[in-house]
C-alpha cells in the first residue's frame, strides 16, 4: 500500500500531527453537540428523542458508508479518500448551521446537514487506523502511534463538551459552524503534510480483493468478530452515558451553561489520560493486548452497573463515570492495536473500516436508546450494560487465541 513521506525510515512529527487531526475533529464534530442538545430541544421545539437523532443520524450516515470508505482507500489510497471526506464534513457543518440561523423550523434540515458529516466522516476518521499501519513496519511504532491517534481522538471527547458549551453560550447554533472550521483546519494539514508517492503496486481488482477478503474473515473471524463486538460495546456504553449525564446534570442537579461542560469533561479527561497512557504500554505484545481487554472490561461492566445508582449524588455520580471513563480510554486503543497489526495491508482499510462502524453503531445507538429508557427502567439498563459486558468478556477469553494470531501474522 501506500507510504507516507518519511524522513531517513521515520515518519515526520507534522504528518502524525496531521493525521491526529482528523479524529479530533470528528470527535468534535460529534460529542460537541451531546451538551447542546437540551437547548436545541428548547429553541427549536423538539422532544428529547428527536434531540438524540442529531447525533445518531450522524452515526447511522457514517456506519453505512464507512465499509464503502475502507474499500476505495484500499484500491484508490488513503489521502483521495480522506480530503474529499473532510469537504464533505465542511459542507454538512454549514448547511445544519445555516438552517438553525435562519430558519424557523430548522430541525430537518439539520438533519440533512448532519448526514452529510457523518457520510464526511465515514470516509476520514476510520481510514486513519490502516494508514498508520501502512506508515510503520515495527508493530511497537504502531501500537504508539495508534495511540496518539486514539489519545486525540479522545482529547477531542474531553474539549468536546467545554467548546460545545462555550459556542452555545455566544450563539446557540454557533457550534454547527465550528465544525465546519475545524474541518478546514484538517483538510489544510492533511493537504500539506501528508505526502504520498505514485503507487507502485497496481492494486487488486475487486473479485480477487473481494476473495481475499473472504478468506480472511473465514480464518480470522472469530476474533474479527470479537472486536468488533467489543468496539460497539464500549462506544455504545460511552454514548449513552455522556447523554444520560448531560441530561442528568441539567434537570436533576441543575448545572448549565459553561459549568455543565467542564462537569462533563472530567471523567472524558480521564478518558483520555487512559488512553494515551495505555497506547504507550501495549507495544503490540498480543497477550498483553488480551489481557488488558479482559481487565478493561471487567472494570467497565462492574462500574456501569451503579451510574442509574447514583444519579442523584453529583459527586458518586462523576466519580462512576470516571471509572467508567478510564475503562473505556484503555480499552480503545488497544482494539486498535489488534485489529491494525494483525490484518494483512491489502485488506487492512477495509477490515478495520468494519470495525470503525461497529464503533458507530455504538455511538448511533446509544443517545436514542437512552432517551427511551432513562425515565423509567435506568437502573435496569444499566444492569443489562453489565451483564452484556460479562458475557463479552467470555467470548473475549474463549474466541482471541493470542498464539493462532501470532503465528498467521508472522506467517503472512
Amino acid at each position: 500500500m501506500e507510504n507516507v513521506e518519511k524522513s531517513e525510515g521515520k515518519v515526520s512529527l507534522w504528518c502524525i500531527i496531521s493525521l491526529a487531526s482528523i479524529p479530533l475533529v470528528m470527535t468534535l464534530g460529534n460529542s460537541m453537540l451531546i451538551p447542546v442538545l437540551p437547548i436545541l430541544e428548547e429553541r427549536v421545539g423538539i422532544s428529547s428523542f428527536q434531540s438524540s437523532m442529531i447525533i445518531t443520524s450522524y452515526s447511522v450516515a457514517a456506519v453505512l458508508l464507512i465499509p464503502v470508505a475502507g474499500y476505495l482507500s484500499d484500491r484508490f489510497g488513503r489521502k483521495v479518500v480522506i480530503l474529499p471526506s473532510l469537504i464533505l464534513a465542511l459542507i454538512g457543518g454549514l448547511i445544519a448551521g445555516f438552517a438553525s440561523w435562519k430558519m424557523d423550523d430548522p430541525y430537518t434540515v439539520i438533519i440533512i446537514g448532519r448526514i452529510l458529516q457523518g457520510a464526511g466522516a465515514a470516509g476520514a476518521m476510520p481510514i486513519v487506523l490502516p494508514l498508520v499501519g501502512d506508515l510503520y513496519k515495527n508493530d511497537e511504532e504502531t501500537s504508539s502511534c495508534l495511540g496518539i491517534i486514539e489519545t486525540s481522538n479522545t482529547f477531542g471527547k474531553v474539549l468536546s463538551p467545554i467548546l460545545g458549551s462555550l459556542f452555545a453560550a455566544l450563539l446557540w447554533f454557533l457550534p454547527f459552524f465550528s465544525i465546519s472550521a475545524f474541518s478546514l483546519i484538517s483538510i489544510v494539514l492533511i493537504f500539506f503534510f501528508v505526502k504520498v508517492p505514485k503507487e507502485k503496486d497496481e492494486p487488486l481488482m475487486f473479485n480477487k480483493f473481494l476473495i481475499n477478503l473472504k478468506k480472511t474473515f473465514k480464518q480470522e473471524g472469530k476474533w474479527l468478530y470479537t472486536i468488533f463486538l467489543s468496539g460497539t460495546f464500549v462506544m455504545f456504553i460511552l454514548f449513552g452515558v455522556l447523554f444520560f449525564l448531560s441530561e442528568s446534570l441539567e434537570k436533576t442537579h441543575d448545572i448549565k451553561g459553561m459549568k455543565k461542560g467542564f462537569v462533563i469533561a472530567i471523567p472524558l479527561l480521564m478518558l483520555c489520560i487512559a488512553s494515551f497512557i495505555t497506547g504507550r504500554k501495549i507495544k503490540g505484545d498480543l497477550k498483553l493486548i488480551k489481557k488488558m481487554i479482559i481487565i478493561c472490561l471487567i472494570v467497565l461492566s462492574a462500574s456501569v452497573i451503579f451510574v442509574g445508582f447514583t444519579k442523584e449524588k453529583l459527586m458518586l455520580l462523576l466519580i462512576v463515570n470516571s471509572i467508567v471513563g478510564i475503562a473505556i480510554g484503555a480499552i480503545l486503543p488497544v482494539l486498535d492495536a489488534i485489529i491494525t497489526e494483525n490484518v494483512k495491508k491489502e485488506e487492512r482499510g477495509t477490515v478495520t473500516s468494519f470495525y470503525s462502524s461497529a464503533r458507530f453503531i455504538g455511538v448511533a445507538a446509544g443517545p436514542p436508546i437512552m432517551s427511551l429508557v432513562m425515565k423509567n427502567y435506568l437502573n435496569a439498563s444499566y444492569i443489562t450494560m453489565g451483564v452484556l459486558g460479562f458475557i463479552l468478556i467470555f467470548m473475549v477469553f474463549k474466541l482471541i487465541k493470542v498464539d493462532e494470531i501470532g503465528q498467521k501474522q508472522s506467517t503472512s
